[in-house]
């Protein structure tokens, strides 16, 4: 990569650059984008993938064409010529940087000596797999201003390939096919309604011409479903939604039997039927090539608490379960619901994974996941029994799962709804196993879990009303647990400390625990197990680490400058074996800096390693203004009246004004903070829309932005105190732990 396509990129990504100038250069590069396509200097491969190819991946091993490496989702690669005894001499062979600082969350695909990888903002990028040579980008100019409409940044993890397209869901609520050889829009469909929160986050799966999407937004108060497009011409083939109608009417949709046999007969009275009941399926969708269905993970209720949702009755069917469809029709097969009545933001849409285990006796076709509620998960995926459950990570919401019904074994205080108490739960709602995939190796029978362990409160808002305002967030919940939002350096400590992550490898046959690999902070990466013997993942601090897949022991380990949380993938080309994975901090744990230790954010990367590579990165640049503190002295009342505001900054600028300051700005550090008059450019003018910051003139008055003004001044306050206490500290030869960065 030459020095000044280096320079210009990393300038893109950073959220400070002006506008105009960021303007011109994006118009630029944009114009270029076909000129890339054309000069490329070889003939791109244009992605052949179809039924046949899709079910035999597994046979294909040179090759990772969906996101999880097969159908089977297992992120396992039967490629051996990386291993545990030369490991050691892994080396960079080349990477590829991006025009984005925002988190990096996909797991590329590699198709015939291409790299395809989707990137924060929807963008795609398609590679020389060999070479790193950028053959094009394409740019699907996802609004800014749809930036807050999701929870935990404006990421994407992955695409999905067809008869030489590539197809990545959008931020914004497209579904984009872009033709794989050329890099240029085929066809592009909205699959959500543009005046809710939709978002889509999630990879794309695709079989049988048909291409599977999903979305999210349930914080929001939407309405989850699935939807399967023709693959060539983008048309809608069926929908399946998660929740029943709230209007009590059929959709005209393929969930519509189901929904009218046990789906309506599951929810009571509630908000429900203004937010839609929320269940959005905005990570697995899994394509089950052994029984023709989907397999869909659906997401939490909307709002949280259960009786402001459903008014205390039912199981509110299909949130927090995995439902199997028909992969042609879309018809409803089975489903298994694993927190039934959901109420602390425990989706089951965390990866879902698919193998043959021995079950008494009898070797049985099972669907595995270790969603956010703490409990693994074996299935029998011809009918959705459950076949054996445990807890891989503490919980104090239930004792167990009752084998024979299925159900959780409940604390009742876990109940806060219902018994008006306020409740520390752990798992939270960062949950003890969130998106990063997780792998499987047949060859050890071992899943590598990226697990973590934090809390969260949660408390029923008897004043609860539904807000239908985009953005804002319809939760129900008020606790006064002091878990997400630190006032002081010492509280953060104290937060930091008590959450924590774990790589366990699981064997899923025993249900138990055979090693584990402890780390200081939530946010690790997915998993990548290989024939090799080896287990890779990424962590937050930037380390890239490989250990031996049967022992847990670390046997390799490279600086990748800023965060790796996406999940790594393996091909081969010309006899010489390859890892990729994506590195960029954010997402939900990158925002919330409270809860991560020795965070690194900076433009997002794709890094391919070999063995005996020779590249090299950019060092880790890392530069912070000091606390911004005007002269004024703002009145206690209007600190006070301005901390409430803050609610609408949080999901972005992190709970207590903690935030990574790379990923997106610090508040109590930013030049705003000294004038009224730019302050409020920004948050009620929203001069910075189109870099995702929006005008708040829907639900603030200037007087209320300059109020959240005086809050954010006295938090930077707060900050230079902190600051000014480390520096006497280390002056007086007694260093102490940094003040939040």
């Amino acid at each position: 990569m030459s020095e000044v396509k280096e320079s210009r990129l990393r300038l893109l990504g950073r959220y400070k650059f002006p506008i105009v100038v960021t303007l011109i250069v994006a118009a630029v590069l944009a114009a270029a984008v076909p000129i890339l396509a054309s000069i490329a200097g070889k003939e791109v491969s244009p992605a052949s993938v179809d039924q046949k190819r899709l079910i035999n991946a597994g046979s294909d091993p040179k090759n990772w064409v969906t996101r999880g490496g097969t159908t089977d989702e297992q992120h396992y690669s039967p490629l051996d010529k990386i291993n545990v005894s030369n490991v050691s001499r892994l080396g960079l062979a080349w990477y590829g940087e991006f025009d984005t600082n925002r988190g990096q969350e996909a797991t590329p695909l590699v198709i015939d000596g291409v790299l395809y990888t989707s990137t924060a903002w929807s963008k795609v990028y398609a590679y020389d797999a060999v070479t790193g040579k950028q053959l094009w980008f394409f740019d699907p100019q996802v609004p800014g201003k749809k930036a807050p409409d999701g929870c935990c940044g404006v990421v994407n993890r992955g695409l999905a390939a067809w008869n030489g397209k590539i197809y990545v869901g959008t931020y914004d609520g497209r579904l984009v096919a872009i033709d794989a050889k050329t890099g240029t829009k085929v066809w592009d469909t909205q699959t959500t309604d543009v005046k809710r929160s939709y978002t889509i986050t999630g990879a794309p799966r695709v079989a049988h011409g048909k291409v599977f999407i999903g979305n999210g937004g349930a914080e929001y108060g939407v309405r989850g479903y699935v939807s399967a497009y023709d693959a060539e011409t983008g048309e809608l083939a069926w929908r399946f939604y998660i929740t029943p109608n709230p209007e009590g009417k059929p959709d005209g949709a393929a969930s519509d039997r189901i929904h009218a046999e046990i789906g309506f007969k599951s929810w009571g009275d509630g908000w429900w039927k203004k937010t839609g009941g929320g269940g959005t399926a905005w990570d697995a969708i899994v394509y089950d090539k052994d029984y023709d269905q989907v397999l869909i993970g659906t997401g939490n209720g909307t709002p949280w608490s259960y009786m402001a949702r459903s008014g205390g009755v039912g199981d509110n069917l299909f949130i927090s379960s995995i439902v199997a469809v028909d992969a042609k029709t879309g018809e409803y097969k089975w489903h298994y619901q694993s927190t039934p009545a959901e109420e602390w933001d425990f989706t089951a849409t965390q990866p879902i994974v698919l193998t043959e285990l021995e079950v008494d006796g009898k070797s049985t076709k099972v669907a595995m996941q270790a969603p956010k509620n703490g409990f693994f998960y074996v299935l029998d995926r011809s009918n959705g029994k459950l076949i054996s459950a445990k807890n891989f990570m503490p919980v104090n919401w239930a004792t167990g799962i009752d084998l024979e019904t299925g159900r959780p074994i409940e604390y009742p205080a876990a109940r806060y709804s219902k018994h008006g108490n306020d409740f520390l739960a752990i798992p939270g709602a960062f949950g003890a196993h969130n998106w990063p995939p997780m792998a499987y190796s047949p060859d050890t029978g071992l899943v590598y879990i990226p697990a973590q362990q934090g809390s969260y409160g949660y408390k029923h808002d008897p004043n609860y009303k539904y807000n239908p305002l985009n953005g804002a967030w319809n939760l129900a919940s008020i606790s006064a647990q002091a878990t997400l939002a630190p006032q002081n350096e010492a509280e953060r400590l104290g937060i930091t400390q008590s959450f924590r992550g774990d790589l366990i490898a699981w064997d899923p046959k025993a249900q138990k625990e055979v090693w584990r690999v402890p780390y200081p902070s939530i946010g690790a990466g997915g998993t990548l197990a290989t024939a090799g013997n080896l287990v890779f993942q990424g962590t937050p601090d930037g380390i890239f680490h490989a250990y031996a897949a049967d022992t847990g022991k670390e046997v390799w380990s490279y600086d990748g400058r800023i965060g790796i949380v996406a999940g790594a993938m393996s091909y081969e080309i010309d006899g010489t074996q390859y890892i990729a994975v994506l590195s960029g901090l954010g997402g939900s744990a990158g925002l919330q800096i409270p809860h991560m230790k020795d965070p690194r954010a900076g433009v997002g990367r794709v890094l391919v390693f070999k063995l005996d590579g020779k590249g090299t990165l950019p060092p880790y640049e890392r530069v912070h203004r000091p606390a911004q503190v005007p002269e004024e002295v703002f009145p206690p009342e209007l600190v006070a009246k301005g901390a409430p505001f803050y609610g609408n900054c949080v999901a972005c600028h992190g709970y207590g004004t903690y935030t990574n300051d790379e990923v997106i700005p610090d508040l109590r550090r930013s030049p705003m903070l000294l004038s009224k008059e730019a302050f409020a450019s920004v948050v009620y003018d929203g001069i910075l829309e189109s870099r995702g910051m929006v005008s708040f003139a829907d639900r603030m008055s200037r007087e209320d932005v300059e109020a959240l003004r005086a809050y954010l001044v006295d938090r930077a306050i707060q900050l230079k105190a902190d600051e000014d206490a480390e520096q006497a500290a280390q002056a007086a030869g007694n260093p102490a732990t940094k003040a939040n960065p």
